[in-house]
């Protein structure tokens, strides 16, 4: 038997739902993401730390969960870290026969041994025009039977970053070439296998750690969840490096934000966030346009950029940031994310140019 669940948003706003997943009550962030697949994917996305996902796609687990192997390299073969990060995923209709070759076990299931809760029975098409007109709020899920018990809970200003980033200094494909440097703000590890892929030695470092007097040909700075204000010190080093050195420096997401405060620039937080498979994005100064997957609630002020740096793309939605570069120097990020993992590939160029600027 499912037990009944009650979605309460900060304004008073109630859903009702059966519980699918593990069975605790839990506050965050309510988000929507449209993307059609690719829950395995977002649910181990760093990025969706302190939140209670979304989906807007009506039918949600039908095909399963892929296993969690690894590859020789220390990768997760198909998911994008070593745990699910979000704190909740909201559905309409989850789907608890499932089918795919290479599924172990449901959703279901997985939610429960991660301990993370799942919510079915919600009019999410409902939910997110509240979230779409409101903007993005706190909310909480509370088992009916249980009483209310939970403390509120915050998300801006809280460092998620610090929460997610490696502790220690990881190596991956060691020997192979030109050295990059990763900052890890929460990274998704198809970023590293995009880079491992193309030939290139990656030294993952933690997000706050001054890595300026190291040995590497180029600087990658990579998502993660949270308020980029909360980074302070990536942002620091990052200026540090920017004003010793013209070595390559590639940022996504949460890396454009942060490549864009060291530049002097201000990021502001969106009302709902870009989290899809399908933002249309334009390269600045050409009539190209790029279907994108994306998860994110910040985004830079482009106005606000110095006289060194231009945007590179912007939304073809809601004309907000999407990319900047500097004009001079080989350091340039996306907002979006080219890696996909899921959603469309169409951007991977970004990481041949990185690569291509190591040389």
């Amino acid at each position: 038997m499912m037990k009944n669940v009650t979605l309460t948003l900060s304004d008073g706003t109630k859903f009702h739902g059966q519980s699918f997943g593990y069975e605790t009550s839990v506050a965050g962030e309510v988000v929507f993401n449209t993307a059609m697949m690719g829950y395995p994917e977002s649910l181990t996305d760093p990025s969706y730390a302190g939140q209670l996902l979304v989906m807007t796609f009506p039918l949600v687990g039908n095909y399963g969960v892929p296993p969690f192997t690894f590859e020789a390299n220390g990768l997760p073969t198909f998911m994008e870290s070593d745990k699910i990060y979000a704190s909740a995923i909201i559905v309409s209709d989850y789907c608890e026969q499932y089918s795919h070759w290479n599924s172990v076990e449901s959703l279901g299931d997985w939610l429960k041994r991660e301990h993370v809760p799942g919510i079915t029975g919600i009019d999410t098409r409902q939910l997110t025009k509240v979230l779409r007109e409101h903007g993005v709020m706190m909310g909480k899920l509370l088992f009916d039977d249980e009483p209310d018990t939970i403390t509120e809970v915050d998300y801006e200003g809280v460092n998620f970053v610090d929460q997610v980033s490696c502790k220690e200094i990881i190596r991956y494909n060691e020997g192979a070439g030109k050295k990059v440097v990763l900052v890890d703000c929460g990274v998704k590890v198809n970023i590293i296998r995009c880079l491992v892929n193309r030939g290139v030695e990656i030294i993952r470092v933690p997000w706050n750690y001054d890595y300026t007097s190291m040995d590497f040909d180029g600087l990658f700075l990579t998502n993660g969840p949270g308020d980029p204000d909360t980074c302070q010190a990536t942002v620091e080093i990052l200026r540090k490096q920017i004003n010793m050195s013209r070595k390559p420096i590639c940022g996504i997401c949460m890396g454009n934000q942060l490549l864009g405060k060291a530049a002097g620039a201000d990021v502001y937080k969106l009302k709902y966030g870009h989290r899809s498979h399908n933002q249309p994005v334009r390269l600045l100064g050409t009539e190209k346009c790029y279907i994108t997957s994306q998860n994110h609630g910040y985004a830079v002020d482009g106005k606000t950029l110095g006289n060194d740096w231009n945007e590179l793309f912007v939304n073809m939605n809601d004309g907000s940031n999407e990319g900047i570069r500097h004009k001079t120097n080989p350091w340039f990020s996306s907002q979006f994310h080219p890696e996909a993992s899921s959603g469309p590939v169409d951007t991977m160029f970004m990481f041949d140019k990185f690569v291509e600027t190591l040389k």
